[in-house]
């Protein structure tokens, strides 16, 4: 006669086995649910930080061609009465603009020159220097031009736009 040994500690072993193999199928379903969804939060961080560049750049070009436009619509040294030279202004932005944007179609300024308040000293009215630069930021990550880009969605495009208000330096006479 032949007496089979089933001891307890194997029988809980292949108890063990076969749960463990009916949680791996588990395991793998949850990782298939969550990496989309973390896949999509990293990017979006990512991207934020990408617009957070984009931006930081358009406000320093835009505070740049202001300070360059402000000191080019000044009167001329000759002709004190002329007062502003929007023109010129808008000629000289428009090359630092080409030297800076190189190779990114789409960036725009316009600029106006506003009246502000009588400088007591001069007796002069004051003018500002009004500049508006239209950046065009390029979205680079997947998925996240869904949420943050301007129509058409396709584009893959989020319009950045910076004013910036500079004093028109004038000589004071007296």
């Amino acid at each position: 006669m032949v007496i089979k040994r089933f001891p307890a500690r194997s029988r809980a072993a292949a108890a063990y086995l076969a749960a463990r193999l009916k949680r791996a199928g588990q395991v793998t379903v949850e990782l298939l649910l969550v990496l989309p969804v973390f896949m999509l939060l990293l990017f979006f961080i990512m991207e934020m930080g990408n617009l957070g560049f984009h931006t930081i750049l358009a406000h320093h070009c835009a505070y740049e061609m202001a300070r360059v436009g402000s000191l080019v619509a000044g009167p001329n040294a000759g002709n004190i009465s002329s007062g502003s030279d929007k023109s010129r202004a808008d000629e000289k932005m428009g090359k630092v603009l080409a030297k800076m944007f190189p190779n990114t179609p789409g960036v725009k300024v316009e600029s106006s020159i506003l009246q502000t308040l009588k400088d007591p000293q001069s007796e002069q009215m004051g003018e500002d220097l009004l500049v508006t630069l239209t950046y065009p930021a390029t979205l680079v990550f997947p998925g996240s031009s869904h949420v943050l880009a301007d129509p058409p969605k396709q584009a893959r495009k989020k319009k950045i736009i910076v004013k910036v208000r500079m004093p028109i330096e004038k000589p004071f006479y007296k």
